[in-house]
């Protein structure tokens, strides 16, 4: 039982730093492709507020294959509740300007 609790508490600090600490950019990824992004410009628009972020700035996050970055944890957090909902608006963003 001693290994089951010594197990359980790493696992604990493991998932609080991956998620929390030194290693949440190690989660949320780096990259260069991703959608909404400016290659022009080497720039990417947060889908949740719509700023643009340096592409070496801020949070981002894998989904799908595509790399989203975001201006703040709290706008990464929202994106993570509700992934489609930013990705199909930033998408209906993309088709207007062009």
């Amino acid at each position: 039982m001693e290994g089951l609790g010594s197990l359980i508490l790493f696992a604990l600090f493991f998932y609080l730093m991956m998620r929390f600490g030194c290693g949440a950019h190690m989660v949320h990824g780096h990259g260069d492709h991703a959608e909404p992004h400016r290659p022009d410009q080497g720039m990417f628009i947060d889908p949740v507020c719509g700023k643009e972020i340096d592409s070496d700035k801020g949070y981002g996050v894998m989904h799908k294959g595509n790399l989203y970055r975001f201006c703040s944890r709290e706008c990464l957090n929202q994106f993570d509740e509700q992934p489609m909902l930013f990705i199909n608006k930033a998408k209906k963003e993309i088709h207007h300007e062009s």
